[in-house]
């Protein structure tokens, strides 16, 4: 172990900025806890339906604002995004064979997820499973899918969002809202949010990468900021408080994204820019760059089959053949949230067997000598972690 800690450390060039790393990393371990801990799989009538402890624990809110963590992963995706193209353009690189790359490491591991629960789904229809089990399972494996369309798609206007102001994408994102909420207009306009609203993130991380963010006068002009406006639109313009979709509200400040996130996603990035000292400090440890290296190099893996790692601990707990607390009862109680914490190992270990078999996918779309080469499942300095 030691000498696999050495190996990730010397194959890090010294100027790369570890703390990005650690960003993305407490980014992607966000939305999975997130996801393990307001997600419930409730056994009833012999279907399974989706539950929110937070439709009925609204006290339990306050978690969603520390793990609804997006708005840190596409700051970081902006920042890496625009440097990278920035310095490809410099060695004279064409646009398509650059985005052409990075859209293949978002898409290998996605095909892999895909052809899986296509013949999962297929299966279980065969054996007489209820259509609407089915349909809970696939759409939680699914669901997670958006983030990535919206990241792909972002990726390929990064020449664009490398001259464009943040502000501009947050004043769509309150004109949708004020049509929505205010003048009445209709649902389907709130999609348009999708893009606007992460794409805030996306351009402060662009302008990070242009040196606009310099000092932590920003960052806390952004947490400050931002955390009065989110508060002004809980407390008297009737956003939800909760950061994340609940089932049964009749408004979502996630699906699609209202201005509550946007300015929540502000906050956090404040808070992500006043962090990256600690981090830059935290991470020159060998011990912890390789666990954040190891995380980064295999996020795309662990985002995309989180949710199946649940869902398989769940299925297999069906054969205890009566519903066990925490993994397949209404999450109406506190001893819910107790018993789903017990359980989180137990969807890790699951999740560990998913990335045993499936982590090649990832690895298997990027440059060798352009980030840490995976061989033989252990990481190997045979070259720069670069773009990993």
């Amino acid at each position: 172990m030691r000498d696999l800690v050495r190996r990730i450390d010397a194959a890090t060039p010294p100027d790369r900025d570890r703390a990005l790393d650690a960003l993305r990393a407490l980014a992607i371990c966000g939305v999975v806890l997130g996801h393990w801990l307001v997600t419930a799989l409730v056994a009833d009538s012999g279907t399974l339906h989706g539950e929110s402890p937070l439709a009925r624990l609204p006290q339990l809110t306050p978690i969603s604002w520390v793990l609804q963590t997006l708005a840190v992963f596409f700051l970081v995706s902006g920042r890496v995004a625009a440097a990278g193209y920035v310095t490809h353009r410099a060695r004279g690189g064409g646009y398509r064979r650059w985005l052409g790359a990075r859209l293949v490491r978002l898409s290998r591991p996605v095909v892999a997820v895909v052809a899986v629960w296509t013949v999962v789904a297929g299966v279980l229809l065969a054996a007489g499973v209820p259509v609407a089990t089915v349909h809970t399972l696939v759409k939680l494996v699914l669901s997670p899918l958006w983030f990535l369309l919206v990241l792909a798609g972002l990726t390929a206007l990064t020449p664009l969002v490398v001259r464009l102001h943040p502000g501009w994408p947050a004043a769509v994102v309150a004109a949708v809202d004020v049509c929505r909420f205010a003048l009445g207009g209709p649902g389907w306009l709130g999609w348009v949010n999708v893009a606007a609203g992460w794409l805030v993130p996306y351009c402060l991380g662009a302008a990070w990468a242009r040196g606009r963010l310099a000092g932590r006068g920003t960052g806390w002009a952004l947490l400050c900021g931002g955390a009065a406006a989110t508060v002004c639109l809980v407390c008297w313009a009737g956003y939800p408080a909760a950061m994340v979709g609940v089932n049964g509200a009749a408004v979502s400040n996630l699906n699609p994204p209202t201005l509550a996130a946007v300015t929540f996603g502000l906050t956090q990035c404040g808070a992500a820019l006043l962090l990256l000292g600690g981090l830059r400090r935290l991470t020159a440890r060998p011990v912890v760059w390789a666990v954040v290296a190891v995380a980064n190099l295999y996020a795309m893996t662990v985002f995309l089959w989180h949710q199946t790692a649940m869902m398989a601990v769940t299925a297999v707990g069906l054969s205890a053949g009566h519903p066990l607390p925490g993994l397949h009862t209404r999450p109406d109680g506190y001893g819910w949230v107790l018993a789903r914490l017990a359980w989180l190992p137990v969807f890790a270990t699951a999740l560990l067997f998913c990335w045993a078999a499936f982590h090649r996918w990832e690895q298997s779309g990027r440059r060798r000598g352009g980030a840490v080469v995976v061989r033989q499942g252990c990481p190997t300095a045979a070259g720069a972690v670069r773009d990993a």
